[in-house]
């Protein structure tokens, strides 16, 4: 979709990040999902035989970030507050390339949050980034070693697949000035083995969803989905809403909700068995930085969470504004944005300003 630069148009609504009916609750489900899952991963561990301990330890698949970026970081907060970029990645690879909807191959984040725990560890905010935002991407060094050079205007939903995870982080804390003390990843497709394990899920839906390309067919209603009718559901896109990813992401997050309600219902402490089969899957879905990436580090950052409650989470979008150039893609809006970050460098509140983005009317986020 090509536009003159000097002739204004309207946005395309496919691509606005935020100004759909609904998107305030959906990022607040965000949020919770955030904690829910590290609370229901420290619960599913807590019920497993130690002896168990080297099985689970070893599905946790860990990302060396220190090494990956070097010296060249903010520094680390005067505080002992925390900040954590927490990716939702969807995997295109092995068996689950059947189910792909696109052109799209290997791995992509359609989820970004940056969680600031401030000092104290009673509360937390949460800041979502916009997939279609576009950024100045550093230079980065892939797994393998090879370098990806610079660039300006890209967009930061494609960061992961061009430049792998530590690239990502090294992206938000340039465009932030944000140091992030750990990184968190997870799988969508590896939650099809755990909707299993558990039993299946139930979801809601309030109007009929017919997608050929996922191979999703619900009508609206109440429905328990198996593990590869769960994949479909966050999958799917084309039979909902206007075919963006948009819907597909709002799909993802209310499926995460009524996992994690499934999850909670379980008694993992009274089940063993059970237990450890909802700890395997959960763990095998899970990228970590090197610091967290074992049972015991997972544990200890879990307690130190339980002071926080989900229900008072705070979740504030980036503050964005519709790119002048392209008006299928937003930046970040100034002042606000830089408000926002300096907030959290230095562990204090968020002046309300930053919390209004010039994208959705300049309401609150």
């Amino acid at each position: 979709m090509r536009h003159d630069p000097s002739t204004p148009a309207p946005p395309d609504r496919r691509s606005r990040p935020d100004d759909e009916r609904g998107a305030p609750k959906r990022k607040r489900r965000t949020g919770r999902i955030v904690l829910l899952s590290l609370l229901a991963l420290t619960l599913a561990v807590g019920g497993t035989a130690y002896w168990l301990y080297d099985d689970l330890d070893s599905n946790i698949k860990g990302v060396d970030i220190d090494k990956a970026i070097g010296d060249d970081r903010p520094g680390k907060p005067p505080t002992s507050g925390q900040n954590i970029l927490i990716l939702g990645s969807d995997s295109r690879a092995g068996a689950n390339a059947s189910l792909a909807d696109d052109d799209v191959s290997g791995a992509r984040s359609d989820t970004a949050l940056v969680m600031h725990i401030p000092e104290g560890r009673t509360r937390a905010v949460a800041v979502s980034i916009p997939r279609d935002t576009l950024v100045s991407r550093p230079e980065c060094t892939r797994s393998d070693g090879s370098t990806v050079a610079a660039a300006g205007r890209v967009m930061f939903n494609s960061i992961y697949s061009q430049a792998g995870p530590a690239c990502v982080v090294k992206t938000v804390e340039q465009i932030s000035g944000v140091r992030m003390d750990h990184y968190v990843e997870i799988d969508f497709a590896g939650f099809k083995e755990l909707v299993d394990a558990i039993g299946g899920v139930t979801v809601t839906v309030e109007r009929d969803i017919h997608d050929s390309s996922s191979g999703l067919d619900l009508t609206a209603g109440t429905h328990r989905l198996d593990g590869t009718r769960s994949l479909q559901f966050v999958r799917t896109r084309h039979g909902i809403g206007d075919g963006s990813d948009l819907g597909r992401i709002g799909l993802q997050q209310r499926f995460m909700l009524a996992l994690l309600s499934e999850i909670k219902e379980q008694d993992l402490l009274g089940s063993p068995t059970r237990s450890y089969r909802i700890a395997d899957k959960l763990t095998s879905a899970l990228t970590t930085d090197s610091d967290l990436a074992s049972l015991t580090a997972l544990a200890e950052f879990g307690r130190s969470l339980n002071g926080v409650d989900p229900s008072t989470m705070e979740t504030i979008m980036l503050p964005v504004r519709y790119d002048r150039v392209d008006p299928n893609r937003v930046v970040a809006a100034e002042p606000q944005a830089s408000q926002l970050w300096r907030a959290l460098r230095h562990d204090t509140a968020i002046p309300e300003s930053a919390k209004k983005s010039p994208a959705t009317g300049g309401g609150s986020a």
